[in-house]
């Protein structure tokens, strides 16, 4: 809810030829989504789906060739109504032959961010279990995924970066000495770097109150952005000079070795002053869902747009309080949250407060099944 009126989001969603669905038509009211059924019978598949009417490539980071059903289908499409209090629109992205994405909204070409712009989508996934004992590559891109909800341009910045990067880093592996060839990409990357960075750590912020202001069962996680090597220069033109002043030792290393990108996001379990790398397994899940609530919380706070959550698997490492805290705040964001399960038992403290999809495999391919009641 905000201010007391239930904010809607996807409305109808149709699939067609996408990874184990062939065709699928379903329509939603606004109330949590609840997906149940046997692992393999494509529950994780109808949350990618959602996940592709939000910039980039959806909560497996799949090919658009990767998502086309197989056998026989030539491509994918998926279609849907967003609505809120204020407007509908429709929203089409479709791949053929395995080409990249395209969007249509109300019938118009539209780009990514546009899509960003119309609501905003954070995820839980069961490889995010991982965030606190993977590499800083994986932690970095959580942050930007979480950046980018608040900021919707974020995306292009982070490939106008890294575009950049790559170009810097061929010619310092070839031995490029000659300074202009790096005087323009160094320029554009200490652009983009110190936009990137600035909107990490306004996003930072912005979870931090969040987490500050709500009283929730899921513990709260102190977050710094670090780097790997040495400090991130505070503004464009620092950044632009330690980029030039880095390429000796760039040019040994055959990669650009400052910026954005060697960054690194530390999580601290703040009750216990336990680094989140050194906490068990339970407490680093729930230390995720902390983040993922306080984001979507900052949103629901900051943005008019509708909000989505996608949640797969939430329930497996959570018990039964930690289920019933889960979905009472889900509840109180009036955000439409999508959730899948193995079981209905799962969800049973949802009760009337959720609409229901039992997931089954048919003849190798998924049906869906609409259900009253978990």
């Amino acid at each position: 809810m905000k201010g007391g009126v239930l904010v809607l989001a996807l409305t109808r969603l149709t699939i067609s030829h996408f990874r184990s669905h062939q065709l699928a038509r379903l329509n939603f009211d606004g109330r949590p989504v609840a997906i149940f059924g046997p692992n393999g019978a494509g529950k994780t598949n109808i949350l990618e789906a959602v996940s592709m009417f939000s910039p980039g490539r959806g909560i497996r980071r799949a090919s658009a060739a990767d998502m086309t059903r197989r056998p026989g289908a030539p491509g994918w499409k998926l279609s849907a109504e967003l609505r809120s209090q204020e407007q509908s629109h429709e929203i089409e992205t479709w791949s053929e032959e395995g080409a990249s994405r395209l969007i249509r909204i109300d019938g118009k070409p539209a780009s990514q961010v546009a899509l960003g712009r119309l609501v905003r989508m954070v995820w839980l996934v069961p490889a995010m279990d991982r965030l606190w004992t993977e590499g800083p590559d994986g932690r970095r891109r959580f942050l930007d995924r979480m950046t980018m909800s608040f900021d919707p341009s974020h995306a292009e910045t982070v490939l106008v970066y890294e575009k950049a990067m790559r170009e810097r880093n061929r010619l310092l592996r070839e031995q490029v000495r000659d300074t202009h060839w790096y005087v323009a990409l160094e320029a554009q990357m200490a652009s983009a770097g110190h936009h990137i960075h600035c909107a990490r750590q306004a996003a930072l912020a912005s979870l931090h109150a969040a987490q500050a202001e709500a009283e929730t069962a899921f513990p709260a996680a102190e977050l710094e952005l670090v780097q790997t090597e040495g400090a991130m220069p505070e503004n464009e033109a620092d950044l632009r000079e330690a980029l030039a002043g880095n390429r000796f030792r760039d040019l040994a290393a055959g990669r650009t070795l400052i910026g954005p990108h060697r960054s690194d996001l530390l999580g601290v379990y703040a009750a216990k002053g336990v680094p989140a790398s050194d906490c068990s397994t339970g407490e680093q899940k729930a230390l995720l869902v902390s983040l993922i609530l306080s984001n979507a919380r900052a949103l629901a706070q900051t943005s008019s747009a509708p909000l989505i959550l996608l949640l797969d698997e939430v329930a497996a490492h959570l018990d039964a309080g930690r289920r019933a805290s889960l979905y009472e705040e889900i509840c109180a964001l009036g955000a439409q949250a999508w959730m899948t399960g193995t079981g209905p038992e799962l969800f049973a403290e949802l009760g009337s407060r959720a609409q229901y999809l039992n997931i089954t495999e048919v003849a190798g391919a998924s049906n869906v099944e609409v259900v009253s009641s978990a």
